[in-house]
């Protein structure tokens, strides 16, 4: 599928009538398993469904003005955008129900840290992503790929330019990282 997937992008990037089309049908599935995959760690009773995150996303995607790498480069920011657009939502959830029906998400689904770790809203684990971000871009990139992506530790190794036991290292130090920032947060 990868390809396919880049070429089409090219062709999209480059105004080729239909491969938008084309590309549709090829993406959409992963699209579908990357919401589903960001939605599992919501709290139960979340009102967003994978459906409609999808199309959030893939509207947004449309609106983008990015000149196309790859797949990888494509699934990246579609995964970044879904997370954008979590965290929106809780954010208009907490203005609207002034602080009640807070968005959870267990740190440990979000970003791969020991089950015995508190829970953290969405907010708290994009914050502490940003500020990651900031300390070490590279770093939050790994949990932004591979938990909010979806991607394989290959496929991010890959879209990164590292190798897999740099990967492995640097989302070793961006768990740790994350719980101790999201800790520090709640305390």
């Amino acid at each position: 599928m990868s390809a396919p997937v880049t070429q089409l992008l090219k062709a999209w990037t480059a105004g080729e009538q239909g491969a938008l089309e084309k590309l549709t049908p090829l993406v959409y599935e992963h699209l579908q398993r990357l919401a589903a995959s960001a939605l599992r760690s919501e709290r139960v009773d979340h009102t967003l469904a994978p459906p409609a995150l999808v199309n959030e996303a893939y509207l947004r995607l449309l609106d983008s003005k990015v000149e196309w790498k790859d797949r990888l480069h494509f699934f990246s920011l579609a995964a970044r955008l879904m997370r954008r657009i979590l965290v929106d939502y809780a954010r208009a959830s907490r203005r609207e129900k002034r602080g009640g029906g807070v968005v959870r998400v267990t740190l440990s689904k979000a970003a791969g840290v020991p089950d015995a770790d508190p829970d953290a809203d969405v907010e708290d684990v994009d914050e502490a992503l940003e500020s990651l971000a900031r300390t070490d871009e590279r770093k939050a990139k790994v949990i932004e790929l591979i938990f909010f992506g979806g991607l394989t530790q290959v496929e991010a190794a890959e879209a990164l330019g590292v190798s897999e036991s740099t990967l492995l290292r640097d989302l070793k130090v961006a768990r740790a990282w994350l719980y101790k920032e999201i800790s520090r947060r709640r305390n």
